[in-house]
């Protein structure tokens, strides 16, 4: 009697075993299912850039100075040749007087020298002499005059100022990176875009392309293929294309999209999802049981594909694929999506 309740534990128990392995290895398998739709099949490039005026300019000091002064000028509208700030120009200015005086001092032997030569007084080759210097100084001034021109940071085109970076009292740099103003006209805008190799040859000017920012959300935003840089980046494998935006655009000058060019479309095509299509294959669904079926695929586009052959619009198509479904697998598929 005592072993009654061991036996009774010892029956659940495998009972318990009996219902899991019947779940596991005989129970039909719940999968989920689409049909074949009609639509719009789409086959497209992708590619990341960032958003652009097509014409601006930067405004990078050309040599490295202390900032005196920069105008509050973000945001508005400039000429060309407009005064955006100043470097600091005391040595310069300093070394050009400098020249100036002994300019006017050389000036003045040349005149008493070419005196002295109309009375024999002095030599021809002593005039020549003076005459050289004194174009040579008349060089050295129109040159220093440039540095210190330099040294006048301007706007470089009629646009407006699109940013302004850089402190009065800092040291500005010379690099290439290093810029204190941009300067454009925000209307048009493109996307500079960086597209890789094995795509372009599918890349035509003319062709339409869907932006996604992260700013815009709700809807992809259109854009046109404009011009195609000849020659790619060899370090990173890439072509820059730039993507005309029209004037309307929502896009702002410095985002970073996302873009999918259209290289080909069809329209009132058969589509499955990508996920549904393994090894050029579907799994369809007769009689509650996996039938692996070849397909044809024509377009295929980011999520859909589209069949040209294999299935019609009525059957019953396992999505996703499975990589543990096998050709007349019991399923249980309980709606279609």
């Amino acid at each position: 009697m005592r072993l009654r309740p061991f036996l009774i534990i010892l029956l659940l128990g495998g009972l318990g075993v009996g219902l899991l392995l019947w779940r596991f290895y005989f129970a039909p398998l719940e999968i989920a299912v689409v049909h074949p739709v009609r639509g719009r099949a789409a086959e497209v490039v992708y590619a990341t850039g960032t958003v652009e005026p097509e014409k601006w300019a930067k405004v990078i000091a050309l040599q490295r100075k202390r900032i005196v002064a920069l105008c509050d000028c973000e945001g508005r509208t400039v000429t060309l040749g407009d005064t955006l700030g100043q470097l600091d120009d005391n040595e310069e200015r300093a070394l050009l007087r400098e020249l100036a005086a002994r300019r006017i001092r050389i000036q003045g032997d040349l005149e008493r020298t070419r005196g002295l030569v109309a009375r024999a007084a002095a030599t021809q080759t002593a005039l020549d002499q003076l005459v050289t210097q004194l174009s040579e100084y008349d060089a050295r001034i129109a040159a220093q005059e440039d540095r210190v021109a330099d040294l006048v940071l301007r706007a470089p085109m009629d646009g407006v100022v699109l940013r302004k970076d850089g402190e009065v009292g800092e040291i500005a740099s010379t690099g290439v990176n290093d810029v204190l103003f941009w300067v454009g006209r925000p209307k048009p805008l493109r996307v500079i875009a960086d597209v890789n190799e094995e795509d372009i040859p599918r890349v035509r000017k003319g062709q339409a392309v869907l932006v996604r920012s992260e700013g815009f959300k709700d809807a992809p935003l259109a854009a046109q293929v404009g011009e195609i840089t000849p020659k790619g980046d060899p370090a990173t494998k890439t072509f820059r294309v730039y993507l005309a935006l029209p004037d309307d655009t929502p896009l702002k000058i410095g985002m970073s999209v996302e873009a999918n060019i259209v290289t080909r479309e069809k329209d009132n095509a058969l589509l499955l999802p990508a996920e549904a299509i393994n090894a050029d294959a579907v799994f369809r669904i007769l009689r509650d049981r996996l039938v692996r079926t070849p397909v044809k695929t024509g377009i295929r586009g980011s999520r859909m594909v589209e069949i040209l052959d294999g299935v019609s619009e009525t059957d019953l198509v396992a999505s996703p694929t499975e990589t543990a479904f096998r050709d007349g697998m019991r399923v249980r598929a309980p709606a279609s999506r």
